[in-house]
C-alpha cells in the first residue's frame, strides 16, 4: 500500500515538470550549490558485508547516517572554468537524489573516475551508477542505501549494465543466461525478464567507455516505461515495461521518479548534467522496441 501511494503521488508531482520549457530545451541539473539535489548516506561498508544491518564493536545495530547529513563532504562541487564538476568521494555509501521527479526525459552527463577506492571495493572495479524512476525511502535494497529504482550501471568496463534495485523489474533485449553466465544485452534479441529471484543483472552489449582519465558521455532516454542506456553515442541496452512488484506479487508500472547518483566506495566525477523533456521516443530509436 505504501509503495502504491508513493507511486501515485509521484505521478501527480511530475505533471508540472518542465512546464516552463520547450521539449527541445536542455535544463542543467548541476550548480555550485547542488540546489536541485538532496543526499542520503548509509554506511562505510566493510569487507564481508552480508546484507544485514551493520553492528558496532559491541554487537549493537548501527543507524545509517541519514538524509542531508553530509558532514564529511562525500558530495562536493569543484568550480572549474568550463563549469561546475560534481565530486563524489565514495567513502560512504549513499546517493545524491533530485528534489524533483521526472517522467519522459532524455538525461545526458559526463563521468570520469578518480583515484581513490575504499572498502569493500579496494581490490575491485570502480563503481557508481544512475538510478532512475526512484521512489520511496532510501535503504530499500541489499546495501541499505538506495531507493527502489532501475540502475544504469557506471562501472569500469561495464558502463551501461543493468541491475534491479530492491523489488524492481524490467524487460531487456538480451541473450539468455546459461549456467553461471549472465544475460548480455543485444538489440536484435527478444526481451527477457529481469526481477528478484531470477535474472536481475544484465551486461551491456559492448564496452564503449573512454580511455582512463577521459570523460565518458552517458545518455539515458526514458519514455512511458521504455528506456535506453547509451554510452559515447552507442546504444548498449534496450529496456521495456519498467515496473515494481509488490509483496503480494502485483506488478505496478514504474515510469517516473527521482534520479539518484550513487556513492559506492570509489571516487568519481560528473559534469554537464542536463535533462530535457520528451513528447515521444526519439525517431532514431523507436524501432529498437
Amino acid at each position: 500500500m505504501k509503495l502504491a501511494f508513493i507511486f501515485s503521488a509521484g505521478l501527480a508531482a511530475v505533471c508540472t515538470l518542465f512546464s516552463m520549457r520547450s521539449a527541445d530545451e536542455w535544463t542543467p541539473l548541476l550548480d555550485k550549490n547542488l540546489s536541485q539535489w538532496e543526499n542520503y548516506l548509509s554506511y562505510a561498508h566493510k569487507n564481508g558485508y552480508n546484507g544485514k544491518v551493520p553492528k558496532d564493536v559491541n554487537g549493537n545495530p548501527v543507524a545509517p547516517i541519514g538524509y542531508n547529513k553530509d558532514n564529511g563532504n562525500v558530495f562536493s562541487v569543484i568550480n572549474e572554468s568550463g563549469g561546475p564538476v560534481l565530486r563524489i568521494s565514495g567513502e560512504t555509501y549513499g546517493c545524491l537524489f533530485t528534489r524533483s521527479s521526472y517522467k519522459n526525459y532524455h538525461l545526458r552527463l559526463q563521468v570520469k573516475w578518480g583515484d581513490k577506492k575504499y572498502e569493500p571495493r579496494q581490490d575491485k572495479l570502480r563503481d557508481s551508477g544512475i538510478l532512475y524512476h526512484s521512489k520511496g525511502e532510501a535503504g530499500a535494497e541489499y546495501w541499505r542505501t538506495w531507493m527502489l529504482s532501475q540502475e544504469f550501471q557506471i562501472m569500469e568496463g561495464h558502463m551501461g549494465d543493468f541491475w534491479c534495485q530492491a523489488n524492481s523489474a524490467i524487460d531487456i533485449r538480451s541473450f539468455p543466461s546459461e549456467g553461471v553466465m549472465n544475460r548480455v544485452a543485444d538489440h536484435k534479441q527478444p526481451f527477457g525478464t529481469f526481477k528478484g529471484g531470477g535474472d536481475y543483472f544484465c551486461m551491456r552489449s559492448g564496452n564503449y567507455e573512454s580511455p582512463a582519465n577521459e570523460w565518458t558521455t552517458l545518455e539515458l532516454i526514458c519514455y512511458e516505461g521504455k528506456s535506453l542506456h547509451i554510452v559515447n553515442g552507442h546504444v548498449v541496452m534496450v529496456l521495456n515495461n519498467s515496473r515494481y512488484i509488490t509483496p503480494e506479487g502485483k506488478e505496478v508500472p514504474m515510469i517516473s521518479g527521482k534520479i539518484q547518483l550513487q556513492s559506492e566506495a570509489a571516487e568519481v566525477f560528473y559534469r554537464n548534467i542536463m535533462i530535457r523533456e520528451l513528447s515521444a521516443m526519439p525517431k532514431d530509436y523507436a524501432g529498437l522496441f
